[in-house]
């Protein structure tokens, strides 16, 4: 099993490569086991996929379960963890810097702090405070025994404010405040993802998984893109084939849906091997 430096490292270079590469999303320790199996070079947490298994919204959960959490998801795997700190859990720079430290503690190698105020009133927080936010984050990484790669976001697509001046404006604040990946989640259209990739210095993340968007892996990466997420949408995925699958039985008393189910040995022999491989052990 490598270890945090080593593993925090290696995601650096992944960032300076050439093309794009794929984070995808785990959403608890099974689904990271799996994807570990398949290829991937790292992962990253996705708060509404964590919360909905819990049985809860999107931004439900709280701090101290969040870092359990990213605990058992790196005792899943040996690939570098990118977590979703979602706004710091709390306004004011001081939490913000002592999220980055706590997180950091459970062998994660990076993370994300977006500019979201999680109030319906106000979702937005005013720029000079959002990136004083991402500076506080970005002096608590520094602060780190490895380089953690701090990842800021502007949510106003998010938040129903598509604004694409504002949005490039605050990512190239946090660029000087000094993340090292900008993220704009909810971008669609190929001219406002180029357009935020020509605008900044630093290395940008785009979510896909979005409903209504057909770029691709090569389309992003001719764009410029270098890192490429998929947000809660292996969760919803999931999430929509069991609820395809209940009212089946509830309301027809029938069981066709487990004709697209994945056999009991199979995903039995997947899970044995994703355990061998997590363990350091050769999965045959």
């Amino acid at each position: 099993m490598p270890t945090q430096v080593e593993k925090a490292e290696l995601f650096r270079t992944y960032h300076a490569q050439p093309g794009a590469f794929l984070i995808p999303n785990p959403w608890d320790a099974g689904s990271a086991r799996l994807l570990s199996l398949l290829g991937f070079k790292a992962l990253a947490t996705t708060s509404a996929g964590f919360a909905f298994s819990r049985g809860l919204p999107d931004y439900g959960i709280e701090r101290d379960v969040l870092l359990g959490h990213l605990r058992e998801l790196v005792a899943a795997t040996d690939l570098p963890v990118s977590a979703d700190l979602e706004n710091g859990f709390g306004d004011d720079p001081e939490t913000v810097a002592d999220t980055i430290r706590r997180a950091a503690a459970t062998g994660i190698v990076g993370g994300s702090i977006e500019d979201a105020t999680q109030r319906e009133d106000s979702p937005i927080y005013p720029l000079a405070q959002a990136a004083e936010r991402v500076r506080a984050a970005a002096e608590a990484a520094r602060g780190l025994p490895f380089p953690f790669t701090l990842t800021a976001r502007a949510e106003n697509y998010l938040h129903g404010r598509p604004d694409l001046s504002d949005t490039i404006r605050r990512l190239q604040a946090f660029q000087e405040a000094g993340a090292d990946v900008l993220f704009a989640p909810g971008l669609k259209s190929k001219e406002d993802i180029a357009a935020v990739v020509s605008s900044v210095d630093r290395p940008v993340n785009v979510v896909m998984g979005l409903v209504g968007v057909e770029l691709c892996v090569d389309d992003l990466a001719a764009m410029g893109v270098k890192r490429i997420s998929v947000g809660g949408s292996l969760a919803r995925a999931a999430l929509g084939a069991f609820l395809r699958a209940a009212p089946e039985l509830s309301e027809h008393g029938t069981f066709n849906y487990a004709g697209e189910a994945i056999g009991s040995a199979d995903i039995n022999r997947l899970f044995q091997r994703a355990a061998a491989l997590a363990d350091g052990r050769h999965p045959g």
